[in-house]
């Protein structure tokens, strides 16, 4: 993994945001696991987190401007 951040205060940020990912992810998978009864010990952190991309990718792949809502001359 590659730190993108160049000042000590900005990779301690990173470093904040990329645990609380991992977090999130691995909650994410203790519910679906909870739901289908299965040990989430024997889930797949890659798998969950190709899942996640996927979702998020297709949740944002729109700008605000294509709605045609709140564009000046959109009437």
């Amino acid at each position: 993994m590659i730190l993108r951040s160049r000042k000590p205060e900005l990779v301690e940020q990173e470093i904040w945001g990329l645990l609380l990912a991992h977090y999130g992810i691995r909650r994410l998978m203790r519910e679906a696991a909870d739901q289908a009864d299965l040990d989430p010990d024997r889930m797949s952190f890659i798998r969950a987190l190709r899942v996640i991309r996927r979702q998020v990718a297709g949740q944002a792949a729109f700008f605000p401007s294509d709605t045609g809502e709140g564009n000046p001359g959109s009437d």
